[in-house]
């Protein structure tokens, strides 16, 4: 007999349950980082990122997520990395421009992708924008020992989450004009 919460429809639910999850980590994660708690915050953020690469596992394992689950990654990744990002621009650890830059990017981004109908798939250059923010974070946020090295690498390592941000925005901002300008040129044609 086989174990229904390992069918299909069973592996979605639980990738769709992580990443609504992950959402709601955003808050306190917010909360422990402006209430001095800077392990509870760490913490929040690993068990994050480790439940955005397990959601999107569980998805593929199940042949691909659902259509509810693909519009709501994206957004939960944004809540989980703005947090965060905010805070350590308020207390000076990044640039409020740069972090600024970063969310105007997302913001525009998760427009583009929620007007796809499965929430648009995510780019090489935005599942790697995702991996270095996370890794940066998380080393900008360490509370241990060696905390000033880390942090300094997390720093630095910021900078090519950056402009792998703002590399893929402009291939999406592409593949969006593409429909229109192929639009346009069969409107001349007619």
């Amino acid at each position: 007999m086989s174990n229904p919460s390992l069918s299909k429809p069973g592996l979605r639910r639980l990738a769709d349950g992580l990443t609504l999850a992950r959402g709601a980590l955003g808050l306190p994660l917010l909360l422990a980082l402006s209430l001095g708690w800077p392990w509870l915050a760490w913490g929040l953020l690993l068990l994050g990122g480790i439940s955005d690469a397990a959601d999107g596992w569980l998805a593929r394992r199940a042949g691909g997520g659902s259509t509810w689950g693909a519009q709501l990654d994206p957004l939960t990744d944004k809540i989980l990395i703005s947090a965060p990002l905010l805070w350590l621009a308020a207390s000076g650890s990044l640039p409020l421009w740069a972090v600024w830059l970063l969310l105007a990017r997302e913001l525009l981004i998760s427009g583009w992708r929620s007007g796809q109908g499965s929430g648009g798939p995510a780019s090489l250059g935005g599942k790697a924008k995702t991996i270095l923010q996370f890794s940066s974070l998380l080393l900008l946020l360490w509370p241990g020992a060696g905390a000033a090295g880390l942090h300094s690498l997390g720093w630095w390592l910021f900078w090519p989450g950056l402009a792998l941000a703002l590399g893929s925005a402009w291939g999406y901002l592409q593949r969006a004009a593409s429909p229109v300008k192929s639009g346009v040129a069969a409107g001349r044609k007619a």
